[in-house]
């Protein structure tokens, strides 16, 4: 079936769904994937956010800049509150109690509330098969309650609870995987998207959307607070992130077909993405160098992983 994709002035004419009168920081990558999440259907939509920057940024009472149904409860569980309001959708349609166009179900979570306090009832929501859409506004920090180090914090990041100083080079650990986690759920479509490539993210946020069944996207959120940059540059460092291939851009269909949606023509070297951020600062010292050169071999043979996945379909 062909999905219509809007173009430009589509969206910069479109109904506005999500307001301007937010107190996201500037530069914040989440005001910009949130909005194209809400203008990718045009079929009723209702939310489901965890705490986190974005919820505390758009809702800060008696204000709002939700022009949806919009609900939060609490920092890991947004994923089984929307997934409450898909079953009560069913069983009112069921009864011939909602006759109207079928709503879609979208949960929002920053990578902390995704990919640790709150995976557990993300994997169950995948595990009944609810039809709804979770989307991870990866900032790999938690950036609303003090910066510390999440499950998404990348190798070598100085974070305020994996500092880098005299002893440490900041975080020891790699990035989990989410994505090939999520598809291992056997979900119908999962993605991983940027802001700077809008195109490719309106596609897959409106094919994860209309899908039947639950869909995950995981969405790069570059945070200009955290990871040290001018909020002039998330477009910038959003293309370092891309192109480097520290965030590569791809999709896996019922857990098994994978397909890259975008190959950069010049492969630029992880240090220049790591060059571009305050939070990588130290790596450039000459003991720590090593870590660059780490995390250089860990995004090659991530790589050529997608790459050999993406071979084995065809």
């Amino acid at each position: 079936m062909t999905r219509e994709i809007k173009n430009l002035k589509q969206f910069s004419t479109a109904a506005e769904r999500f307001e301007g009168s937010h107190l996201l920081c500037p530069g914040c990558a989440h005001g910009i994937i949130v909005r194209e999440v809400l203008n990718a259907s045009d079929a009723p939509i209702l939310l489901g956010t965890s705490t986190g920057c974005l919820e505390v940024s758009t809702a800060v009472y008696p204000y709002t800049s939700w022009d949806v149904p919009w609900i939060h409860i609490g920092f890991e569980n947004s994923s089984t509150a929307i997934a409450g309001a898909e079953a009560m959708y069913k069983a009112l349609a069921k009864k011939g109690r909602y006759t109207g166009q079928k709503p879609r179900f979208v949960a929002f979570g920053g990578d902390g509330s995704t990919y640790d306090i709150g995976f557990q009832w993300i994997s169950g929501c995948f595990e009944r098969g609810h039809d709804i859409t979770y989307i991870c506004l990866d900032n790999e920090v938690y950036a609303n309650t003090g910066g510390q180090r999440s499950g998404s914090t990348p190798l070598g990041s100085s974070t305020s609870t994996s500092p880098a100083g005299n002893v440490s080079y900041g975080k020891k650990e790699k990035k989990k995987d989410i994505l090939l986690i999520m598809a291992a759920h056997g979900a119908p479509y999962v993605a991983q998207v940027a802001p700077n490539k809008w195109k490719d993210m309106n596609k897959k946020i409106k094919k994860a959307i209309d899908i039947e069944g639950p869909t995950f996207i995981n969405a790069m959120s570059a945070c200009t607070t955290e990871w040290k940059f001018d909020s002039n540059k998330t477009i910038d460092v959003s293309d370092l992130a891309v192109d480097s291939l520290v965030f590569p851009l791809f999709e896996i269909v019922n857990g098994v077909e994978l397909n890259i949606t975008y190959r950069p023509k010049n492969v630029i070297p992880v240090r220049d993405y790591l060059a571009a951020q305050g939070r990588f600062k130290h790596l450039f010292k000459k003991e720590n160098e090593h870590i660059i050169e780490q995390f250089q071999k860990d995004v090659d043979k991530r790589w050529e992983y997608l790459q050999r996945k993406e071979e084995a379909r065809v």
